[in-house]
């Protein structure tokens, strides 16, 4: 007898779960984005973007740069231009990580200052192969507009020199709600 109850409880309880896990589904609906836009990243001059933080004892002789660990604060903007519109920056820190060919890797927000995803967020992480023509770098995550977000970045230089930086095309496709 003290099953029929307990039974009912728990009964009355999956319904409740799979009513609020419906009516979440309904509030929030996932939205497919693709935004393109262009990063400047400047290493040499009074206006660099990215700064060499640490690097191995080795690593100025090294073929590679294995070792060098760079933090970033690069504008993105709307063209190649640099003075074109300013939509948001890409902060956060690149490491060459390979001993075998020029590869990094990137912890990077990619935080947008503009327009309708002004405030919000989008978090990268991941191996970029820098002999690629095209790299393809994992969104794992958002913030704002952005939550829940997941998806890729392709990424291809536009105008690029190992000494001074330059300039790389990205095309984003995220899922988000």
């Amino acid at each position: 007898m003290a099953t029929l109850p307990l039974s009912l409880s728990f009964i009355s309880i999956l319904l409740i779960t799979f009513s609020t896990n419906a009516t979440a589904s309904k509030l929030f609906k996932e939205t497919e984005t693709h935004l393109h836009f262009y990063l400047h990243d400047i290493l040499t001059g009074t206006e660099s973007s990215s700064v060499l933080v640490a690097q191995g004892p080795n690593t100025s002789n090294h073929p590679t740069a294995f070792g060098a660990v760079l933090v970033m604060d690069s504008m993105l903007t709307e063209t190649p231009n640099r003075n074109s519109k300013l939509i948001g920056r890409a902060q956060g820190m690149y490491a060459l990580s390979s001993q075998e060919d020029r590869s990094l890797v990137i912890v990077v927000n990619l935080v947008f200052l503009q327009g309708e995803f002004n405030g919000s967020s989008l978090a990268v992480l991941g191996r970029i192969p820098l002999s690629s023509p095209v790299r393809e770098m994992p969104v794992i995550g958002g913030t704002g507009r952005f939550r829940f977000a997941r998806g890729y970045i392709l990424n291809k230089p536009y105008e690029f020199d190992v000494v001074k930086g330059g300039i790389l095309e990205y095309d984003v496709h995220v899922l988000h709600y």
